[in-house]
């Protein structure tokens, strides 16, 4: 299905372009829906040369090593980019990319993109910017699982949660918007779904964990402290 104007208006880094601008876009980009749990793409797959959005819903990208571990690298929303080799790079795809919820793929053609930002060279500075935010969150993740102690990843986890998604004021404390059910949490973090249910265990005064992903967080300051190193 051939995209609109307004629906590539939707894609963060095409926000600020005026509707003629995208004009030109609208041959050279296509939609596919895809449902909860399927693969939008397979680690080493050969990648056409597009950009890929994600339009609607949320997709999951995630990292397996050669003993069968598991790891969620990143949750993306709609209005995000992904599977940035396709566009600069080898074309192979560096992870698996899965739908996390029912969601709409957009693809651009690599040429037609390149000829906007001929006409439109802040679309390019705003490309490197966000390959440059993953980059810097890859290697936390990298850094993180192979330096801090579970406990720290996980405070840093749910920090990382509270300010991407937001939260909403209890009485009790800040109850994270997103739903985040143990499994997710335990692979982003690269535990064990029983250490992952051990550890809010353990973190109980500070943050609660309810059925079904809702998180709440009792005391922040503490929670800082705890993703700071502080688990005293």
């Amino acid at each position: 299905m051939q995209a609109t104007v307004e629906q590539l208006q939707q894609i963060l880094i095409l926000s600020r372009l005026d509707p003629d601008q995208l004009s030109p876009l609208q041959t050279h980009a296509r939609i596919k829906q895809y449902l909860r749990g399927e693969i939008i793409l397979h680690e080493g797959d050969r990648l056409p040369s597009q950009l890929f959005a994600v339009l609607s819903g949320r997709i999951e990208v995630k990292k397996t090593t050669s003993t069968g571990k598991e790891t969620i690298l990143r949750s993306l929303p709609a209005g995000e980019l992904f599977a940035a080799p396709a566009l600069f790079g080898n074309s192979i795809a560096p992870a698996t990319v899965v739908a996390e919820q029912d969601c709409q793929i957009l693809t651009i053609e690599r040429a037609a993109l390149l000829a906007m930002i001929q006409k439109a060279p802040e679309l390019a500075l705003q490309i490197i910017a966000v390959l440059n935010e993953r980059l810097q969150h890859l290697h936390q993740v990298v850094h993180g699982l192979a330096s801090e102690r579970a406990i720290v990843r996980l405070a840093q986890f749910i920090q990382n949660a509270a300010i991407t998604e937001g939260t909403v004021s209890t009485e009790q404390g800040l109850e994270l918007r997103s739903r985040l059910p143990y499994y997710q949490i335990a692979r982003s973090i690269g535990i064990t779904y029983e250490e992952c249910v051990r550890l809010f265990k353990q973190i109980q005064t500070v943050v609660i964990y309810h059925r079904g992903g809702k998180i709440l967080v009792l005391d922040q300051a503490k929670l800082d402290a705890v993703a700071n190193g502080d688990t005293t």
